[in-house]
């Protein structure tokens, strides 16, 4: 098969649906992507055209999807929240009959029986006013001379491995994306002209986007921060309102409230809450545990507001009082992440600032008698201390700090049953995550709100809760 043609029924099989998206408010503004789209331009290899598609609509069961959530990049270059999109951005200017243009975004056209039951669509007039070369309905792709045999470059993203199962009457997208790659890693492109082939590059644009996106705007630091303040608001409701005959999912249910009371309307990630032995487990998110009482329990959660997602940690006792065993353990960690936030700086690294934290929680863990050598540490510290924060949990980025970028800090220590140490310890587990803007001068706690010194949070949970009297009628099962 041709590549012109292989290329054009997978983006008419990604454009083929009529199931709606979700309209949202995009506080960045036309100009901001407008600028971003700019920005890639620049970096992109001589020749070049790129392709950007939208996100696939997920099925959740029977006839009922999954809500929908664009693709972070697609979304970046932007500000297009609905499916099947597609956006094309050409290195140098093309011309046709109507003018030079570098870009084309294409969408899916409107359809009125479509939108009584999902919601309107923006269609054409929808992106007017989005500051685009040019924007055609997904109808008119085929009738669109995009000529890839003109190009030296094509980039690329990543196709997805986690659709294979999202099918039409015609068409099964996995195959169809992995038939995609075989192309266009192959190198070649047959010119219809005998023997003659046009050989290119076929290039990731990862490495492009993570440039772009791990420094961040003074609009993305305001929403981030928004995200941040609403999570961390959140963290300090349940220290309040926490009591032992609460559930792992109750708890959960607390923090999603206040996200939602704030306007974020999802979280940035699967919520993390666990008590006990859960508290060990670094990406639980069953959060089914009924019995809570006299435990810590570990709570990472993150507010996603308007596309940008915090990630937010703190342990807490239940019962409001951590015990003789349970604080030893947290106030290491605490001292880690203090010592490690210092390290936080312009020109530092993530092996920076974990070589600080990790330097404090083996030398803790051996004056308790925990472990024997520094090295055994690395069983009950298993995890980096360091990531990216923005449309993703784990944004894309360099390792090297560099201004504006916002990332996590956060150790732990997690003791499960069974380790090979006295069994006053098992079951605790501890992790403390703030979200660090970097600065020119000293780094910035966005997340210094919810408390993180034991004492201090000892004193908070003794406060009332509104959210306590909250007096539902029992239900028997």
């Amino acid at each position: 098969m041709r590549f012109k043609n292989t290329l054009f029924l997978l983006l008419f099989f990604l454009l083929s649906s009529n199931i709606s998206g979700q309209q949202y408010t995009d506080d960045l503004g036309a100009e901001f992507h407008k600028k971003k789209r700019q920005e890639f331009r620049n970096q992109m290899p001589p020749n070049s055209i790129a392709f950007f598609f939208t996100s696939p609509i997920m099925k959740r069961s029977n006839d009922t999807d999954f809500m929908y959530h664009q693709d972070p990049n697609f979304y970046y270059l932007t500000g297009w929240r609905e499916p099947h999109g597609v956006l094309v951005i050409y290195k140098d200017k093309q011309q046709d009959e109507a003018g030079l243009y570098n870009e084309i975004l294409f969408v899916r056209e409107r359809n009125e029986y479509r939108e009584m039951w999902d919601g309107k669509r923006l269609g054409l007039k929808g992106a007017e006013n989005m500051s685009f070369d040019r924007v055609l309905l997904r109808s008119s792709f085929d009738e669109n001379s995009i000529n890839i045999k003109n190009f030296s470059n094509v980039l690329n993203m990543d196709i997805r491995d986690d659709v294979r199962d999202f099918k039409d009457d015609k068409y099964d997208l996995y195959n169809i994306q992995n038939k995609f790659l075989e192309i266009i890693s192959a190198k070649e492109i047959s010119e219809n002209l005998g023997d003659q082939k046009k050989e290119f590059k076929n290039t990731s644009i990862n490495n492009i986007m993570s440039n772009l996106r791990q420094t961040k705007d003074s609009l993305e630091i305001k929403l981030l921060t928004k995200a941040v303040k609403i999570s961390s608001l959140a963290q300090i409701e349940v220290m309040k309102a926490i009591h032992g005959e609460m559930t792992e999912r109750e708890i959960q249910g607390i923090h999603e409230f206040i996200y939602r009371k704030y306007g974020a309307a999802h979280e940035g990630y699967n919520s993390i809450v666990g008590a006990g032995a859960n508290s060990c487990i670094l990406h639980y998110i069953t959060n089914d545990a009924v019995d809570i009482d006299n435990q810590l329990i570990l709570m990472d959660l993150g507010a996603e507001y308007r596309g940008y997602t915090a990630d937010v940690t703190r342990t807490i006792p239940v019962n409001g009082k951590f015990s003789e065993e349970q604080k030893e353990i947290y106030d290491i960690v605490y001292e880690s992440q203090e010592e490690a936030i210092k390290k936080a700086v312009i020109g530092n690294t993530f092996n920076d600032i974990y070589i600080e934290s990790f330097k404090i929680i083996s030398s803790g863990l051996m004056k308790l008698g925990i472990i024997d050598n520094i090295e055994e540490a690395r069983k009950y510290y298993p995890h980096g201390v360091s990531h990216h924060i923005g449309l993703d949990v784990h944004d894309p980025g360099s390792r090297t700090l560099k201004k504006n970028m916002i990332i996590t800090v956060e150790p732990g220590i997690y003791i499960p049953e069974n380790s090979d140490c006295d069994p006053k310890w098992w079951n605790i587990g501890v992790r403390i995550e703030d979200d660090i803007l970097i600065t020119e001068s000293n780094p910035i706690n966005l997340s210094a709100d919810a408390p993180r010194l034991s004492t201090e949070i000892e004193i908070l949970m003794k406060q009332e809760s509104i959210i306590n009297q909250l007096d539902l009628p029992d239900i028997d099962n």
